[in-house]
């Protein structure tokens, strides 16, 4: 039987510009991605989150079912719509963002009626994937809920993976709040995977090693610290290693980390040796780089 898996967050709307000049409308957001990705590769997924009443609503949770992630746990909030993000890309590939949320959906998700049914759904998962960004989303009182529900589910005998995904316009109390609201949940986090740029910025390290070294300290029984193409540093217990990354001309790197996260933790939860999960994070996103948007059409997925 198939483990289950939670991810929850915010997905948006997407407006990526194209070499035309013209704007393609999509979706995307973090945990979604990861998600969706994650039931293509064949797991049994469920995404948490809130949309509103709106025909982009529907639309979003049309195309999240036809790609197999169960949407029983998004609510709805009849008062709010989704969130909204621009991609520009420059001529190596990175990309800057414009975004307006501050009133989405899924900011409302503690508020809404139906939310202790769908906390109680979640609270069974096998693997509940959270990120900085699902946390940046909500106040003191949200994340304490995010937090029980984290412990729940390892009460339980599942497990919590976690990518920080630091983003400082994210973050109204600036980095302070961040590196509160994330050390607070660390002792909750079973699968670390961090990316060495974003905690070098929020945490000040000097090197991977040192991500490695807080994650651990804090509880991770593994930690993967992303390090784009210079690969990633890999600890489990028996000490860090690097996993080495094959050189692509990426063409947008918008999703990179997230389906990372989804080829790392498929293999994860179909029992692969760390090593081998991160060589399948790594061949699944060298896929998606190479590819516009957060999410590639089905065609382009790799196959083993």
């Amino acid at each position: 039987m198939r483990q289950r898996v939670v991810c929850f967050g915010e997905c948006m709307l997407e407006l990526s510009r194209q070499p035309d000049g013209t704007a393609r409308l999509a979706f995307g957001g973090d945990t979604l991605n990861t998600a969706l990705y994650m039931a293509r590769l064949g797991d049994d997924v469920a995404y948490a989150t809130a949309l509103g009443t709106d025909p982009w609503s529907a639309e979003l949770t049309g195309a999240w079912a036809r790609e197999g992630v169960d949407t029983t746990l998004v609510l709805t909030d009849p008062e709010r719509v989704p969130g909204l993000y621009a991609i520009r890309t420059d001529d190596q590939g990175e990309r800057t963002f414009t975004y307006w949320r501050d009133r989405s959906a899924a900011r409302n998700y503690f508020s809404l009626e139906a939310v202790e049914a769908a906390l109680t759904a979640m609270s069974g998962a096998n693997l509940l994937y959270l990120s900085g960004i699902t946390l940046s989303l909500f106040d003191e009182a949200g994340r304490a809920r995010i937090a029980a529900t984290a412990r729940t589910v390892r009460e339980r005998g599942g497990r919590v993976a976690f990518d920080p995904n630091y983003r400082p316009r994210n973050w109204a109390g600036g980095a302070d709040e961040a590196r509160q609201a994330i050390g607070d949940l660390m002792p909750l986090v079973d699968w670390a995977m961090p990316t060495f740029e974003d905690e070098q910025m929020l945490w000040g390290d000097g090197d991977a090693q040192a991500t490695i070294r807080r994650w651990r300290d804090a509880g991770a029984a593994l930690v993967v610290a992303k390090q784009g193409p210079d690969g990633a540093l890999v600890c489990d217990g028996s000490g860090a290693r690097l996993i080495e990354t094959r050189a692509v001309r990426p063409v947008d790197t918008t999703g990179a980390g997230d389906s990372f996260n989804a080829g790392c933790l498929h293999a994860l939860m179909a029992g692969a040796a760390a090593d081998d999960a991160v060589r399948a994070g790594h061949r699944l996103a060298g896929v998606v780089v190479q590819h516009r948007g957060a999410i590639i059409a089905p065609e382009h997925m790799p196959r083993d």
